[in-house]
């Protein structure tokens, strides 16, 4: 019989996996399952990310693993916003440490082997507004939109801000690339944005880019 890892590779189609898709790869019952995953961590053959989430270990991958994709398995509803998203867009020159996402529920974070995530709650009429759904091959997650990532900064972390100088000041972000972006998708945020905050901002933004 092949070892659990090599059962693993070749009847799972991501190296991220949870206790539900094992099922119907391993037979047996649920405490022999428990088993070979046990043993399997023990021998460094896979990572236990949280209850019930697994990733195969880094020298058995398939690919080098998609970090915006496992933090939607890690908590949901969710996606990814905030610094993450502003570094995916190319908006903030920093490299980020921290996957950051904006979440329906409560705030959580999660330390693990394979990288930090943080999931902040965000309020929003409608929360998957001016968020894409991104396929890269096998991988899957849904990615803020620049203006959508500012929004949830400034709502998570209140931030009292005011004009252009407030994003090239505390983010680093160019003004030429503010004032060339996209002024319809900043009005259709603040639309469905139930904040004074990132209303106010917004407002100021707009006044200050069209002198």
């Amino acid at each position: 019989m092949l070892k659990i890892i090599e059962q693993l590779k070749e009847g799972l189609p991501s190296d991220c996996f949870s206790d539900t898709e094992l099922i119907n790869l391993l037979s047996g019952s649920k405490d022999r399952r428990y088993g070979l995953v046990k043993r399997a961590i023990a021998s460094g053959e896979l990572i236990h990310l949280k209850k019930k989430l697994y990733c195969i270990a880094e020298k058995y991958r398939k690919k080098a693993l998609n970090l915006f994709e496992i933090a939607q398995r890690l908590y949901g509803p969710s996606y990814i916003s905030l610094e993450s998203a502003l570094s995916y867009h190319g908006w903030i020159p920093e490299a980020v440490y921290t996957t950051t996402s904006a979440c329906m529920n409560r705030s959580k974070f999660f330390n693990t082997p394979i990288g930090v995530f943080s999931f902040s709650h965000v309020s929003a009429s409608v929360f998957f507004a001016m968020v894409d759904r991104i396929v890269l091959g096998n991988d899957c997650f849904f990615m803020a939109r620049p203006w959508r990532a500012i929004a949830d900064y400034i709502q998570v972390y209140k931030k009292d801000w005011k004009g252009i100088n407030a994003l090239t000041e505390n983010l680093r972000i160019e003004e030429d690339l503010i004032r060339q972006a996209n002024l319809d998708e900043l009005d259709e945020t603040e639309c469905f944005y139930k904040s004074v905050r990132v209303s106010a901002f917004f407002k100021s933004l707009k006044k200050e880019i069209k002198k």
